[in-house]
């Protein structure tokens, strides 16, 4: 919804999301058309090492994006997707470091991915990794299951 003016719109319903890191607010423009804000604390910037060597900062909505388009509909909601960002987020910024790299992200995302659903997972896993055979599906497959076999035993 570009174009919208916060300012003119009314807040219809507010509450915390993501353990109280965030503040989800539903709003109505005066033509009755809702959307979604979010509000949280802003942290530091962290500089992302990328695989070339190119440093960014990182882009919270970047990451949003990325784990929306790779998970496809295999999490429940838009709060969910928002709850997995947080965690992320959080666990990068307990390293206690200015720069993280890419591939710091992407475990980040992989670890939250394998606590909520596994489908998921596999689909992040597939893009994260670059997948392009089904041994190599088989093989991500089967790490999951060993590493889930000996958190239960």
């Amino acid at each position: 919804m570009t174009g919208v003016n916060i300012g003119d719109s009314r807040v219809v319903e507010s509450r915390e999301v993501s353990g109280g890191a965030a503040i989800r607010r539903r709003r109505e423009t005066p033509d009755g058309k809702r959307f979604t804000t979010y509000e949280r604390v802003e942290k530091p910037n962290l500089a992302v090492i990328k695989k070339t060597g190119n440093r960014e900062l990182f882009d919270r909505e970047k990451l949003t994006s990325a784990v929306r388009q790779s998970v496809g509909k295999f999490l429940k909601s838009d709060e969910e997707v928002e709850a997995i960002i947080t965690a992320v987020e959080d666990a990068l910024y307990a390293f206690g470091e200015s720069e993280i790299s890419s591939q710091q992200i992407g475990d980040q995302v992989l670890d939250e991915l394998a606590e909520r659903n596994e489908v998921a997972y596999v689909r992040f896993a597939s893009v994260y990794y670059d997948f392009t055979t089904l041994d190599e599906f088989e093989r991500i497959l089967a790490q999951r299951r060993e590493k889930k076999e000996g958190k239960t035993a």
